[in-house]
Order: structure tokens, then C-alpha cells, then sequence
């Protein structure tokens, strides 16, 4: 194995702030593509005529490979979550939610769901944060590890952020306890460590983050800023502190419930409470779900049974995927294995993998690359779910 094809996949090579502890998805697979424009483009379509490389643009994005659609171009549901986004976020242009664009009907749960349970609430923010990250750090996403480091500076707890984002136990106690709960999530299974009626809020916020890793862990590069620049903990200080008034003030909760009007949605979980969350996530779960009709009956299951079987760790590096899809037809193993690393290892994810998925559909929508990619999500999260031992 070559130096860089090892860095994909060894989480020995992680740098220090991501090395934490041997959690439940080790990595990082992560190739430097970089998803780049020179003109307009369609929205929700690539195609090798409207793909450039990084030498050809001033400025590289984080976008692997879909085309987000743009702030000022979005209207309906998409102008709708962008707006309440700004509003309720502070950031006019957060790469997660742009990346989902194509798929507005999976955008607006996933926004959904992570204001509903992160943002809005009784709990403490700087401990829903604590969870964010422990979530992210377990999956080994970078990306959200920053993002979040950078939103407990914005809580004023700027040396449980350090702390955290170095996969080092809090010195504070509850703290402390969530955040090895929140490491854990997808392999021992329990209840969250918190007070009554702050339940709901932490399993909708690991659950959110465990299906945001995901989709980030795919779409995304590595860097939040360019060149790595939220790596230093200064960057990430100011970058706390310019977040801080927004961050600090508590959300009513709800106010993006209405955002889900005409999804597909289901019975909310019975560990929500009936709190909004718990709304947020049965549409999530719907809508994600739907992904499953861009697989054929065969892929579908095979997914869906090597999930089934997953313990929680890193899936092995030789003869995965290819074993738990030998019976899939050739034709749609493409499909079946992007949902399958979706699933269990997205940071594997490569350029190949999506090129073969586009070559044997001749031709795919961003739309339906969010959409597959968004169903291996979910099936993780429900399974995840369940481990948890608390009432489905």
C-alpha cells in the first residue's frame, strides 16, 4: 500500500487532535478531490462538461461531488431552510446544508433535525456541543470535529473545547459523562447521563451527528477553512467568538417543523417525548428511506443485512464491501456500495467509487447521489438507534 492510499485508512496517521480514543469507526478515507466550477451549472447536475480542475479555479471548495445550489439562487423549500439557517445559525453558507441541496426533501429534515435537537431545548448548549463532538470524534470526522470545537468556543467554554477536540476527557464530571456516552453511541448501547426531560435532546443530537457525519464524511473534504486554518486554536477562538451572540441565545423550539409540511414523515421515536426531535427525526428517517428505491431489491437487502450485522467497529480492509455484496448483480454494485461505505465507512468513499455509480446509471442527478448516500446513512442510524437501548 502506497503512502497516501495508507493515510486513508490508518487511524495511527490521524493528527493528535483527532486521534481520541479507539472509538467506533476509526479512519480517516479521504482523497483531496475537490469539487470545482468555472461557470454556471445546473443545479443538481454534474457531467464532465461543467467540471474543472482545482489549477483551472481561484479558489477550491469543499464540495466533492455534487454542485450545491447557491444562496441566491435557491427558492421554495431549499430558499426556505437557507433562510432559517442564517437566522437561527449565524452562517448564510454552512457546506453540509449546501452539499444536500440537490435533495431538498432530505435537506430540510436534516436542518430539521439538528435545530430541533442541538439548537433548540432546555439542555445546556455547551453540553449538546460536548455530544456533537464526541459523536463526530467517534466516527473520525474532521470536519464536524472542527465545526463543533469552534461552536464550544462560541459557548465561552473554550478549554472543554481544546479538551474535547483532542479526544481528552473533561475535567468536568457531566461533561465528562456525556461525552463518553456520546463515543460510544454506536457500541454500547444505554441511555444518555442527564438530567430528566434533557434526554430526548442528547439522543437527537448524537443521532442527528451520527447521520451528518455521514453525509459530511462523503460530500465533504477535510477542511472547514482553507488550508486547515481551524487547526489552530486561535483561528478557532475567533471564530468562537464571532459566533457568540448567536450561539449563547436560546431557540424556541419547533419553529422548523413547519419546513417539513408535505415530506414523508412516520410515527415519531417514543425516546423523543413528543418533542419536536422526535418529529425531525421521523422525517429524516422517512425521507432518507426513500433513497432505497435507487437500489434493486438485491442491493437493498444486502445492505440493509450487512448493517444489521455491523458490531459498531471499523469494517475490515480486505474483502470489504466486496463480501457482503457478492450476490449483488454487477450492474448495481456500484449503488450498493456507495450506500454500504455510506453506512459503515464513509471517509472511504472515492472518486472511483463515485464515478462507477455514475458510469453504470449513464448519467446521475447530484439529487440522487445525496439521496443513495443519505438511505446508507439512515439504515447506520437506525441501527445505531436501537443500540441505545432507550424505547424506538
Amino acid at each position: 500500500m502506497d503512502t497516501a492510499s495508507s493515510r486513508r485508512t490508518d487511524p495511527a496517521l490521524l493528527p493528535p487532535e483527532y486521534a481520541g480514543p479507539p472509538l467506533a469507526v476509526p479512519g480517516p478515507a479521504r482523497n483531496a478531490f475537490r469539487r470545482t466550477t468555472t461557470g454556471p451549472v445546473a443545479p443538481g447536475r454534474i457531467g464532465p462538461h461543467d467540471s474543472t480542475t482545482d489549477e483551472e479555479t481561484e479558489m477550491p471548495t469543499p464540495y466533492r461531488y455534487v454542485t450545491p445550489v447557491p444562496t441566491e439562487a435557491a427558492a421554495g423549500l431549499t430558499a426556505e431552510v437557507y433562510a432559517q439557517i442564517a437566522r437561527d445559525f449565524g452562517m448564510a453558507r454552512m457546506p453540509l446544508f449546501l452539499t444536500l441541496s440537490p435533495a431538498p426533501e432530505v435537506l430540510a429534515p436534516t436542518w430539521a433535525m439538528l435545530r430541533e435537537s442541538l439548537l433548540a431545548g432546555r439542555a445546556p448548549r455547551a453540553a449538546k456541543e460536548v455530544v456533537a463532538a464526541g459523536v463526530s470524534l467517534a466516527n473520525k470526522c474532521p470536519f464536524c470535529v472542527d465545526a463543533h470545537t469552534v461552536l464550544l468556543h462560541a459557548t465561552g467554554e473554550h478549554d472543554l473545547a481544546e479538551t474535547v477536540a483532542r479526544g481528552r476527557t473533561p475535567s468536568d464530571p457531566e461533561h465528562a459523562r456525556l461525552f463518553a456516552w456520546a463515543t460510544g453511541t454506536a457500541t454500547a448501547g444505554q441511555a444518555p447521563p442527564c438530567p430528566p426531560g434533557h434526554a430526548a435532546e442528547h439522543i437527537g443530537t448524537a443521532l442527528a451527528f451520527h447521520f451528518i457525519n455521514r453525509m459530511v464524511s462523503s460530500l465533504l473534504t477535510d477542511n472547514l477553512l482553507p488550508a486547515g486554518l481551524q487547526r489552530s486554536r486561535l483561528v478557532r477562538g475567533l471564530g468562537g467568538r464571532a459566533l457568540a451572540r448567536t450561539v449563547r441565545r436560546r431557540l424556541p423550539r419547533g419553529e422548523a417543523l413547519p419546513l417539513l409540511r408535505g415530506l414523508p414523515s412516520g410515527p415519531a421515536p417514543a425516546w423523543a417525548e413528543g418533542t419536536p426531535a422526535g418529529t425531525a427525526f421521523a422525517a429524516l428517517r422517512a425521507a432518507a428511506g426513500e433513497g432505497a428505491a435507487l437500489l434493486g431489491d438485491t442491493a437493498r437487502e444486502a445492505v440493509v443485512e450487512a448493517v444489521a450485522a455491523w458490531d459498531g467497529e471499523h469494517p475490515p480492509l480486505s474483502g470489504w464491501p466486496s463480501g457482503p455484496l457478492a450476490d449483488v448483480a454487477p450492474g448495481q454494485r456500484p449503488a450498493a456500495r456507495l450506500a454500504l461505505l455510506a453506512a459503515l465507512a464513509p471517509y472511504r468513499v472515492t472518486d472511483a467509487d463515485v464515478a462507477a455509480w455514475r458510469e453504470a446509471g449513464g448519467g446521475r442527478y447530484d439529487a440522487d447521489l445525496v439521496r443513495l448516500l443519505a438511505f446508507g446513512a439512515i439504515t447506520a442510524v437506525r441501527r445505531i438507534e436501537a443500540a441505545l437501548a432507550v424505547p424506538a
